[in-house]
């Protein structure tokens, strides 16, 4: 099942539940899944898929970051949505698992001390393989800390 299967099921689900807020927070996901789809003239792969719900969940945290302290109700209804998109995000990779893809990409690479010299040329082959799966900045971080 696609996610935009998953989210218009999720979507019927709560109309018959007469959950307004998660139908249109339901809603708003399954429009970006469909016009990314529509965008890209194919099916979406599933990475890409999960890219996209991971990007709707960092726009609602800036809409809660950057909103004045008074509009409380602009910060519900994002803090809603996020709470609703996560279920349909993938679990974000543990520093310990990145610290194993970056280890596999410095094998690749026959990089043994890794330096901030080197820094360009693995994340250049680090970042597609975890897309979607990891925060860039803790990825950053994280490689960061390997340098000697």
């Amino acid at each position: 099942m696609t996610k935009i299967e998953t989210v218009r099921a999720a979507m019927v689900t709560a109309m018959k539940n007469k959950d307004k807020a998660r139908k249109d927070a339901l809603s708003m996901l399954l429009s970006v899944l469909k016009n990314a789809e529509i965008d890209k003239r194919s099916p979406l792969t599933e990475d890409e898929e999960n890219a996209i719900v991971k990007k709707e969940i960092k726009q609602c945290q800036e809409t809660i970051d950057t909103a004045p302290k008074d509009r409380t109700d602009i910060k519900e209804e994002a803090a809603l949505r996020i709470s609703v998109y996560k279920e349909f995000a993938p679990e974000d990779m543990s520093v310990d698992q990145i610290k194993e893809v970056i280890q596999s990409v410095l094998t690749e690479l026959k990089i043994e001390h890794p330096t901030p010299a080197d820094k360009g040329k693995i994340m250049k082959i680090l970042m597609p393989k975890v897309k979607g799966k990891a925060d860039g900045k803790l990825v950053n971080q994280t490689l960061a800390s390997m340098f000697h």
